[in-house]
């Protein structure tokens, strides 16, 4: 006769966070912006500004975006500032930077509005593979947003976790 299988980990008390839970559903778009530039190094005002002003915005209507330029060229921040406010009622969000920085932004506002209480003197796992771009940023600000309340803090999964911090008696 077979013993019955019993899942240890679901009976414990360990909790197991998964950012990729988390991930904010949304079109993410890498806006460069070196087509508007003269061969792509030089930023003509006048010119610029014509971009800006007939550009199709509303194509970016729900998206995250994040403005940058591909080349060398030295762009004035108001340039950037200039195309945020375009995508103001269109885009979810718009920063400035990689699509990486993007997604540490939008988790950075995620996590500080998470709600940690439920792991008040628990083990927590902060589950480590995703299929989504978690950034490690998330992870960092995770961990100390749940060291002051958890037990303690592992990182994995709960078949393999590494130990990061254990709260002392």
């Amino acid at each position: 006769m077979a013993e019955e299988i019993v899942n240890r980990v679901a009976n414990s008390k360990l909790r197991v966070i998964d950012l990729e839970d988390l991930y904010p559903q949304g079109r993410r778009v890498l806006f460069d912006i070196k087509d508007w530039l003269l061969e792509g190094l030089v930023l003509r005002e006048k010119d610029f500004r014509t971009h800006v002003k007939t550009h199709d915005w509303s194509q970016y209507k729900d998206c995250y975006v994040a403005l940058y330029c591909s080349t060398d060229a030295v762009v004035p921040d108001w340039a950037y500032m200039l195309i945020s406010l375009e995508l103001q009622e269109y885009s979810r969000l718009t920063v400035f930077g990689s699509l990486e920085h993007l997604e540490s932004i939008l988790y950075a506002s995620i996590i500080s509005e998470l709600d940690v209480s439920a792991y008040q003197d628990l083990p927590v796992i902060i589950k480590g593979c995703s299929h989504k771009p978690v950034p490690t940023n998330a992870l960092v600000l995770l961990a100390q947003k749940l060291k002051p309340i958890a037990k303690s803090i592992m990182f994995g999964e709960a078949c393999s976790s590494v130990p990061l911090f254990k709260r002392k008696k």
